[in-house]
């Protein structure tokens, strides 16, 4: 069983280290040493799943979670924090990531699931079926943030850990290019909304929609903004 403790990625050339590097390059290192700190840190011997989800804020659709575990013979460059990268490669990265990682699944919690338990409840519900969903069981679960999900295994929350752990970031790119590509297919569906301009965040354009047309079948009718336009009896 292959462990995360490290990756040949992770090794220095001695000569290398010697020569003078750029400036974005020093940064890239340092960004990459912080991360194999953070894999080294819990010393596990076996396979680490990453875990992250996308969707908490909008107004509307699913919550998503991705489960990742990335394959140290396999390394995926330019692994970030999914919200601090250009839609274009994040849509680059979810293809490489599901191509290289040893496994990964995707999961939610519907709207119905977001009304009845509350959002923080649905995202930790999303992320456990994302770790069930996975086709080998990790010895440990990173999970960004700092609230676990309930799971048989190891878990560690690590705070801003989709900047950190690269499996977190794969799982980051995971679930919100897979939430924006849901946005892209209800938008079709209700495109008086708006949904792929705004990905169902309460932007000025959404919110104008909501007290136009009312709230569709997929707005979460427990979040106040869409409450507050069901309240003033605008129909939908």
């Amino acid at each position: 069983m292959r462990s995360r403790n490290f990756c040949k990625t992770d090794l220095i050339d001695a000569a290398d280290a010697v020569r003078p590097k750029p400036r974005a390059s020093r940064r890239r290192n340092q960004r990459q040493a912080s991360m194999q700190q953070i894999a080294l840190q819990w010393g596990v011997s076996g396979l680490i799943a990453g875990v992250d989800e996308a969707g908490r804020g909008p107004l509307a659709g699913p919550v998503l979670a991705a489960a990742v575990i990335l394959d140290d013979l396999n390394p995926i460059a330019g692994l970030a924090d999914s919200k601090k990268l250009t839609a274009l490669r994040r849509e680059q990265l979810f293809h490489e990531i599901r191509a290289k990682a040893l496994c990964f699944a995707v999961a939610q919690a519907s709207v119905a699931e977001i009304e009845q338990l509350n959002i923080l409840q649905a995202t930790l519900l999303a992320m456990r079926r994302a770790v069930q969903g996975l086709r080998l069981s990790p010895k440990l679960v990173l999970v960004d943030g700092n609230r676990l999900p309930v799971l048989p295994m190891r878990a560690e929350a690590v705070v801003k850990g989709d900047a950190l752990v690269a499996a977190i970031s794969a799982a980051s790119i995971l679930a919100k290019v897979t939430r924006d590509h849901w946005c892209i297919d209800y938008d079709q569906a209700y495109p008086q909304y708006g949904f792929a301009q705004h990905k169902g965040y309460g932007t000025a354009q959404h919110l104008a929609a909501l007290r136009q047309h009312g709230a569709c079948p997929e707005h979460r009718k427990t979040f106040v903004p869409v409450a507050q336009v069901l309240a003033d009896g605008v129909a939908a």
